[in-house]
């Protein structure tokens, strides 16, 4: 960090080179208070701008970001150093995600009629209103899209948005920022705050109506408490440990494919991305065979092509942290099939696509999550046994099985994971949008996508209007003569409901 004058600033760098990118304001727990002030002043009149005119809004920005995704393109491989393929993810991931709530809001939204009290005399009607300031902590793996795909329901339920995005990619979100107001969203309804999480988040965490993280177990469990502490609304994707079960009727040539996939897109930076696989002694000679040969020919680097299959880690820091974790299980037994080795000669974050097998328990990369390009295979005898060891994870966010879809289904129906891909990797239910995905156990609270993904930034309001006879019943009547006819009225009515 520096002083420029008088503000302090972080500089960014690209992980992939090195080099310097810019420097951003270091925003304060005051300056954060201001900004939920700007954001509160003006969200009465974002949350009375009607549906449709939010809707416009977020297809416009569907639009603009597919007409300006080269230069999204651009500064998301600056700050991440993700091959470019990786980096459209997040352009799709957007578009997508803004298209789908544009249409949807308006459905979620409407004030629903639901059963009265009484038949005829009492007509209740369930209204939805916003939450108020959403606070969103996002991180540095998909700096676009669990941004803005987040922010998207908030704003079009009526909420003000403000955004805190991880260090290491400010830029990408303030661009973002810059493009949903050309789309036409008014100055302050979604603002980014840049700087350090211990300070800038933790204040986030303190000023917001509902706050939505996506990071680490270890920090959303302390924002968690602080949610609790203040009785707000929170949502969480946490961390994953995501097993991929290969089953004895499974294709295999495309199972190796896949894995491949699932394994290493975006380095393996990916809460979703598989860990662990679990192979079925049938096939796993041949699996094996295939999948490191797909690993192996994976085109490794840094640049601009498309032909690039995996690029540089987020920082140095974690590459050795990802090489110390290998280390660790190789010394105590495990075997490196393909990797397992810092390349250096890329760049100063690169690491190579890694296969391990024999990955004894003791070992921390057994059970922790490594959060790069490395999975440890191991061969299972039967399914059960591929079952049990998915499942014994502390963490439950996404699996992956690959055999016949009757065979498939029967185990996805078995494994503790919020989402489940049958010969997928993960994309196949993180892209249907119209379900709701989020973690078991250790791997997060709450879900986003599907209608709740929506609905969890607005406050449900029951209103009930009584006509004709109050619930009491008519003032001229006993009131035991009153007791007796509800009670009929509830046992006729239990048998007419049967």
């Amino acid at each position: 960090m520096t002083k420029m004058g008088g503000m302090t600033t972080l500089t960014v760098t690209s992980p992939a080179t090195g080099s310097h990118i810019g420097d951003v304001p270091v925003h304060s727990a005051a300056d954060t208070s201001d900004a939920f002030s700007r954001a509160r002043l003006v969200q009465p009149a974002w949350a009375a701008t009607p549906v449709a005119q939010r809707r416009k809004i977020m297809l416009c920005l569907h639009d603009l970001l597919l007409e300006r995704q080269a230069e999204f393109l651009d500064v998301i491989q600056d700050e991440t150093g993700k091959n470019r393929a990786s980096a459209f993810d997040e352009i799709l991931d957007v578009a997508v995600t803004a298209r789908h709530y544009a249409h949807a809001a308006a459905r979620l939204l409407t004030p629903r009629r639901v059963r009265g009290a009484v038949p005829v005399l009492t007509r209740t009607h369930v209204e939805r209103v916003p939450v108020g300031v959403v606070g969103i902590i996002s991180p540095w793996n998909y700096p676009l899209a669990l941004a803005l795909s987040d922010a998207i329901p908030a704003l079009l339920g009526g909420n003000t948005v403000v955004l805190k995005p991880d260090e290491k990619t400010p830029f990408t979100a303030l661009r973002a920022l810059a493009l949903l107001e050309e789309a036409g969203l008014p100055r302050d309804v979604m603002q980014v705050l840049t700087g350090r999480g211990v300070v800038t988040g933790q204040a986030v965490a303190q000023e917001c109506d509902y706050l939505m993280f996506t990071g680490s177990t270890a920090v959303g469990r302390r924002l968690a408490a602080t949610a609790g502490e203040r009785l707000i609304g929170f949502s969480a994707e946490l961390g994953g440990k995501n097993p991929l079960i290969v089953a004895p009727d499974a294709d295999v040539a495309r199972a190796a494919r896949g894995a491949a996939t699932a394994c290493f897109t975006n380095s393996g930076q990916l809460c979703i991305s598989i860990e662990r696989i679990y192979v079925h002694h049938d096939v796993a000679d041949e699996f094996l065979t295939a999948f490191i040969a797909h690993t192996e020919a994976m085109n490794i680097g840094r640049g601009r092509e498309w032909t690039l299959d995996m690029g540089s880690l987020i920082s140095e820091e974690h590459k050795l942290r990802v090489a110390a974790l290998v280390h660790d299980a190789v010394s105590r037994g495990a075997t490196v099939l393909t990797g397992g080795r810092e390349r250096s000669d890329l760049g100063p974050a690169f690491y190579s696509p890694t296969i391990l097998t024999d990955v004894p328990s003791d070992a921390r990369l057994f059970g922790e999550e490594t959060f790069g390009p490395v999975v440890a295979v191991e061969v299972v005898d039967n399914i059960d046994e591929a079952v049990a060891r998915a499942n014994e994870s502390s963490y439950g966010l996404n699996a992956s099985v690959w055999g016949s879809v009757p065979t498939a289904r029967k185990i996805a129906s078995r494994l503790q994971a919020g989402t489940v891909n049958i010969n997928e990797g993960f994309a196949a239910a993180w892209g249907s949008l119209d379900a709701p995905m989020g973690g078991w156990k250790q791997s997060g609270v709450g879900r986003r996508h599907g209608d709740v993904g929506l609905l969890k930034y607005t406050e449900e309001r029951t209103v009930a209007v009584q006509r004709m006879l109050p619930l009491s019943g008519p003032s001229s009547m006993p009131r035991e003569r009153y007791a007796q006819v509800m009670s009929t009225a509830l046992r006729y009515g239990r048998v007419m409901l049967r």
